[in-house]
């Protein structure tokens, strides 16, 4: 039965790490929901990337197409020029006016067309550099969820591997009991032999105890009816430990009730304490008030009932008589539970006016009104069940203290009556906690619900669960039990009277008496100690005194050594975490330093979009520096770059230098404009990799979060096979012990109906033998 009891603890821990497993995955699910949604985010982002990139490359078309059409309007312009170059001079200069004015419209035209690629280009800057911090972001979290991943399978595979070790020595237990099994039945076997002997040693012992009952009894005390009282009755076993392993039952059913009880009672004082107001923001109403004072003593009245049943349930033994009339500590527990009874009554109408009173808040529906008067009516139902339990429970204590308290006869009838309160109060509980969670379902739509007022009506129905499942365990208990209750206790050989409470204490009395007195007799003398081993022993006992103070003293300064060394640990582990704050520090500050020379390195790369107009003045006028520096002309810049030449006295301006000028500096930019494109297509290319490359991340996680889960449905498995093997195995030990304990019954039956005839013949050849000699 210990291995099995060890067994039971075993898989009671590989249940609780099952459920710390069942945790972890739903974090492992959550991290893998949050990995799907930024792989959303991602492809979103990515998308939006596509599409302002061919918003770009739809812009620069647009101005390569209109760079084209000035380039041909400039050959044009120029094939115009050499054809009109011998026409007069004042029809030059009209052609050379609607020249200028032509140029001036679509330098005008290019300046807007270059302020608008400009700002185009500063947006796609912008967004570019949201992105890539926003990626960050996210690869950072990825690498976290990552990291937490790694961890959890960690700690799976740990787990699978820590309860395939635990199966493996289940199954060397599992031989150990078959072994034992092999065992247990050869001591049978032995049991059943030296059961044969002790029936030929029992017929000889009743064989010499009749001679000496005819020789040596002077009178026979079972004919009187008050000597008869006194005398120890037959010692039924198996009565007894049934008696014990029922009380002990009954305990840890009593305090799962007591713990459901002090639940529910202080979790009541702390809704009182929030709804209908908070007692942190406002004060509350008198009537709560004192009746929070009544639940907060709850425990005064509760705690007594646990540990009256545990004396009741220690004063059982195997070697006293358990009947009605000797169980004196069921009154103690009555008295605790008649004042229980009396505090559920003094709080009923607080808890009924707590009712009405949320009942009348502004905010109170119709609805809720109808549920609290649901819950009134409950509570008025438990405390009246209650009412009749102490009712019975009273009756059921006056045996033990008064004589002919309660008939013999209606022993049966109490106990069939509390067996069905106990069902009653079963139904009352389970009623009010479902009106309890549909009241707390309709809280849940009112607006001034609060977290701490969900937080605690939750545990008011955790509290209301486990009393409703307690209640139905005593009551399914104590039905299964009542064949057992209301069966025929003790009474002295020859009567049919039940025990008065003094005769049942004097009958205890007279049994340890006797019990020592036997001992007594039987104790056998102690040997003496012959001299010369009590000087051997003396030296001994010398050495070990003087060997046991070094080895004290040694072991003195071991523990302050011990105790020096805890305190170099703890000031070691002090440091130690001091570093490790010290170091994340540092990486923090070395981590924001690398983020800002990223984004230093980010800034210089994108520098021509963030000073489009300073850096692109100086280029165009470092390419126009050897053309004025020939011409000796006056040059100015726009925005884009483009020139306007004004002549000078002594120079005319020439066409060709000017084409060249614009030739060129269209080509830069269109040179420059290529090198952004190429550079934004490769950090595309980039930024679509990385995505991929989180995909399949995402779905090697999901790959193995499913292996994992098939991995903890076989472990499972495996546990339930074990638990029913278990439990195999302990249903035919019980089996095996109930059927050798019957046999040992049957076997002591057969025995006193054998001193019963043995008596009678006895009593019956005295009888004959007087009348023989009276004839």
């Amino acid at each position: 039965m210990a291995n099995v009891t060890d067994l039971q603890t075993k898989y009671s821990k590989l249940a609780q790490e099952y459920s710390k497993l069942r945790a972890q995955n739903q974090v492992l699910k959550k991290g893998v929901v949050d990995e799907q949604a930024n792989s959303a985010s991602f492809k979103e982002q990515l998308k939006q990337r596509d599409q302002s990139l061919r918003k770009q490359e739809q812009e620069m078309d647009s101005l390569s197409f209109r760079n084209q059409q000035l380039a041909k309007r400039v050959e044009l312009l120029q094939e115009e020029l050499a054809s009109k170059a011998d026409s007069p001079s004042q029809h030059g200069l009209e052609t050379q006016c609607v020249f200028d004015e032509d140029l001036q419209k679509k330098i005008e035209e290019n300046e807007r067309l270059h302020i608008q690629f400009y700002e185009a280009g500063e947006q796609h800057s912008r967004q570019e550099s949201e992105l890539k911090t926003r990626l960050q972001e996210l690869e950072k979290d990825s690498e976290q969820h990552q990291a937490v991943v790694g961890g959890l399978t960690t700690k799976y595979m740990e787990t699978i591997e820590r309860l395939q070790s635990d199966k493996a020595r289940l199954e060397i237990k599992s031989q150990t009991l078959e072994r034992e099994a092999k065992e247990c039945r050869m001591r049978t076997e032995e049991c059943q032999q030296q059961l044969r002997l002790s029936q030929s040693e029992l017929n000889r012992q009743v064989k010499q105890s009749s001679s000496v009952i005819q020789e040596k009894v002077p009178f026979n005390d079972t004919k009187l009816i008050g000597y008869n009282s006194l005398n120890v009755p037959p010692h039924n076993r198996r009565h007894q430990l049934k008696a014990r392993d029922v009380a002990g039952q009954a305990l840890s059913f009593i305090q799962d009730l007591v713990a459901a009880l002090l639940n529910f009672h202080s979790y009541t004082e702390q809704r009182v304490h929030i709804y209908p107001l908070d007692s942190s923001i406002e004060p509350i109403s008198p009537l709560n008030q004192k009746f929070s004072q009544y639940l907060h003593e709850n425990a005064a009245y509760v705690r007594p009932l646990e540990d009256s049943f545990l004396h009741l349930h220690q004063s059982i033994t195997e070697d006293t008589v358990t009947v009605l009339e000797t169980v004196v500590k069921l009154k103690s527990f009555a008295d605790h539970f008649s004042s229980y009874t009396h505090f559920l009554q003094k709080i009923l109408p607080y808890q009924l006016k707590s009712l009405e009173e949320e009942c009348d808040t502004p905010l109170c529906t119709a609805a809720l009104t109808a549920k609290n008067q649901e819950l009134q009516s409950d509570m008025k139902r438990v405390t009246s069940v209650f009412e009749k339990m102490q009712s019975y429970i009273n009756l059921l204590a006056l045996p033990s203290v008064r004589q002919d308290a309660m008939p013999q006869s209606s022993t049966s009838a109490v106990f069939t009556q509390l067996a069905a309160c106990l069902h009653s109060l079963h139904d009352a509980i389970k009623d009010m906690s479902k009106h309890y969670n549909q009241k707390a379902s309709l809280e849940q739509e009112l607006p001034t619900i609060t977290q701490k007022l969900c937080t605690t009506t939750e545990c008011l129905l955790g509290s209301l669960g486990s009393l409703t499942s307690s209640t139905g365990k005593i009551a399914t208990f104590f039905s299964n039990n009542l064949d057992f209750f209301t069966s025929s206790g003790y009474s002295p050989r020859g009567s049919t009277l039940a025990l008065n409470p003094l005769q049942a204490e004097s009958m205890l009395a007279n049994k340890k008496k006797a019990a020592a007195y036997i001992s007594a007799v039987k104790k056998a003398r102690p040997q003496s100690v012959p001299y010369s081993d009590a000087l051997s022993n003396r030296r001994v006992l010398t050495s070990s005194t003087e060997s046991r103070e070094g080895l004290s003293q040694q072991v003195q300064q071991s523990q302050d050594k011990i105790a020096r060394l805890e305190q170099e640990k703890e000031h070691w582990l002090l440091e130690a975490q001091l570093g490790k704050v010290r170091l994340e520090k540092e990486n923090q500050r070395i981590a924001d330093l690398e983020a800002q020379l990223a984004a230093a390195q980010g800034g210089s790369l994108n520098s021509p979009p963030a000073a489009a107009s300073t850096p692109v003045q100086s280029q165009e006028e470092a390419e126009m520096e050897p053309s004025a520096g020939e011409r000796e002309a006056t040059l100015c810049t726009s925005l884009v770059g483009m020139l306007c030449t004004t002549p000078s006295v002594e120079h005319v301006g020439d066409e060709e230098s000017r084409e060249t000028l614009i030739k060129t500096h269209y080509m830069a930019r269109v040179g420059e404009l290529t090198t952004q494109l190429q550079i934004s297509d490769s950090k595309a290319v980039h930024f679509h990799s990385e995505c991929r490359a989180l995909a399949k991340r995402l779905a090697i996680a999901e790959k193995s979060r499913e292996t994992l889960t098939e991995e903890i449905k076989l472990a499972t498995q495996k546990i339930t096979r074990l638990q029913d093997e278990l439990a195999t195995t302990k249903r035919s030990y019980e089996d095996q012990l109930s059927m050798m304990s019957d046999h040992l019954c049957s076997m002591n039956e057969t025995l006193s109906k054998q001193r019963e005839e043995i008596d009678t013949l006895k009593l019956g050849s005295k009888g004959n033998a007087k009348k023989n000699k009276g004839r």
